[in-house]
């Protein structure tokens, strides 16, 4: 499958990863900017020509993400240890005194303990690890503050844009990327971007049982992009893509099919099966068929490979029907609606309230004692629901792909 990965940061450091080369069958796209604040209009702008999105920092992937600008697979490449005993490095081959530096950007715990294993002092180095809003104005201040009011001899920047506005005041070094935290994150990109892909082109069949014939049926499925065909039973059957199915359905959180049909029919019962065969696909469709008989007098299911199964009910949103607000659903309606128990959904519901800005994978197997997988699997279940949705990533200082961070609304 071919991908294009488009590089997004500044010049110098675009032509550093696109020199690392990336992997047959993926075409890396240069998207420099002058300044960070740059990365959001390069990201619209290339939004049509690119599969993922690949920073050369922490710094434009947040200022993208909180913009909301990113709606692909994307990931930043970290600045590790390693990147950082290298400047100390060349600091010391000009001459510079290392025990007394300002940093910018890393985490402090990360400074810290990659100078105790290279025998360094620690007690005079001055850290402004990055957070979202932080500008290059601030860390620029930052810098000259511990200059002036605490003795720094040298300050290192990330951040290229504060670098060049202090390199002409004091001794300065500029931290890039290594060529191997290149190479990792570019491999987890493409691996997750692949994967996405292939989901994306699952099968997906539906099955649409209904009390009597329907003309306007094959208009209310023009979305799906599908094909529609009668089943021998009577019933129709539906063919389409996984990708096309979350994107009519709302990543699986709402079917205006049901509206259409509730408005014509006193019963209508929608299912969808998701599979890696079109065997599969129709097995599970079936299976989404029968058990949407059994919620109500319209209603739909959509039932995936990996035991997921979420139920859709009518929102009344079709003109004709009267929309009634919805009041906040119980846990055992959320378990049913998710495909997940009430006791794990009401676990769920205390680590949120302790974790309210957002948890990640660990977090789930921490506090339900369960396995990686088993997170995973819980977290996807909730956001194919409409109760989970990422917001970013966790920096913990090392190469590969951080962590996601979910925002999880029960």
């Amino acid at each position: 499958m071919a991908l294009s990965v488009g590089v997004v940061g500044p010049e110098d450091l675009v032509q550093r990863v696109t020199a690392v080369g990336a992997p047959s069958g993926t075409t890396l796209v240069p998207l420099p900017y002058r300044h960070e604040t740059e990365a959001i209009g390069l990201v619209q702008q290339a939004h049509s020509d690119v599969d993922a999105f690949l920073f050369t920092g922490v710094v434009p992937y947040t200022i993208a993400t909180e913009a909301g600008a990113i709606d692909r697979p994307a990931m930043y490449v970290s600045y590790d240890g390693a990147t950082l005993l290298r400047a100390l490095v060349e600091l010391l081959r000009l001459g510079h005194n290392v025990t007394q530096f300002s940093i910018d950007t890393l985490r402090r715990s990360e400074v810290l303990e990659t100078l105790i294993e290279a025998k360094l002092p620690t007690d005079r180095i001055h850290v402004l690890p990055y957070r979202p809003g932080l500008t290059s104005d601030d860390i620029v201040e930052f810098h000259r503050t511990a200059r002036e009011k605490h003795g720094a001899l040298v300050a290192i920047s990330c951040l290229g844009s504060a670098f060049h506005l202090i390199e002409n005041e004091m001794p300065s070094v500029r931290l890039a990327p290594s060529r191997y935290s290149i190479r990792s994150t570019l491999q987890a990109l493409i691996l997750t971007t692949t994967g996405q892909h292939v989901g994306d082109a699952q099968v997906a069949l539906g099955v649409i049982d209904l009390p009597e014939p329907d003309d306007a049926l094959a208009a209310d499925l023009i979305t799906l992009g599908g094909s529609l065909a009668a089943l021998p039973d009577g019933r129709h059957l539906v063919v389409t893509t996984r990708g096309l199915l979350e994107q009519a359905t709302e990543q699986f959180t709402r079917m205006p099919l049901l509206d259409h049909l509730a408005a014509r029919h006193s019963t209508a019962y929608v299912g969808f099966g998701v599979g890696r065969t079109a065997a599969e696909a129709e097995a599970l469709a079936r299976r989404a068929a029968a058990r949407a008989t059994s919620i109500g007098t319209v209603a739909g299911v959509v039932s995936m490979s990996d035991d997921v199964e979420i139920v859709i009910e009518p929102t009344g949103d079709h003109p004709t029907t009267p929309r009634t607000p919805r009041a906040p659903e119980s846990l055992p309606l959320l378990a049913r609606r998710v495909g997940l128990n009430t006791q794990t959904l009401a676990r769920m519901r205390e680590l949120t309230a302790t974790l309210p800005d957002g948890l990640t994978t660990q977090d789930v197997a921490d506090h339900l004692a369960v396995q990686l997988r088993t997170a995973r699997r819980v977290l996807k279940r909730l956001e194919r629901a409409g109760l989970a949705a990422p917001t970013g990533t966790q920096q913990h200082g090392r190469t590969g792909r951080p962590p996601t961070i979910y925002l999880i609304h029960l």
